[in-house]
């Protein structure tokens, strides 16, 4: 018979540092995705899209005008068009409303975005957590 002993030391506090350090990588890699998703919808078109499908740009600005940025309090990621580069357009797509005097109808491209990505969102936060 062989006996063996050991001693283990837990530091919770290094636990819960490494776990927000890497929720903090994983919510940028979520924006990351879903931006680049919602941008991948948003085709270069002259001609106004379908209501109810993504909508078209002529020049490019409102799918440029995507943009994300994690924060650390409280720990949350925010996406969606930059109101300074595209003003109140991308509201206006997404659900539906007026903007410069003009009546948009609903044409979603970041709730959709999101619900393309969900499903990859728990192989971010795999392995985001690792010890020393």
């Amino acid at each position: 018979m062989i006996a063996a002993k050991a001693k283990t030391k837990f530091d919770g506090s290094k636990v819960r540092k490494a776990a927000r350090a890497g929720s903090i990588t994983s919510f940028g890699h979520a924006g990351a995705a879903i931006r680049l998703q919602a941008r991948h919808s948003i085709k270069k078109n002259p001609k106004k899209s379908d209501a109810g499908m993504p909508p078209n740009t002529r020049k490019g600005i409102l799918r440029s005008a995507i943009k994300y940025a994690v924060s650390r309090s409280p720990l949350s990621v925010v996406i969606g068009p930059d109101v300074d580069v595209a003003g109140t357009s991308g509201m206006a797509h997404e659900f539906g409303g007026r903007y410069r005097k003009e009546r948009y109808e609903k044409r979603p491209f970041m709730g959709p975005a999101f619900e393309k990505v969900k499903p990859r969102l728990p192989r971010l936060w795999a392995g985001s957590v690792k010890g020393d």
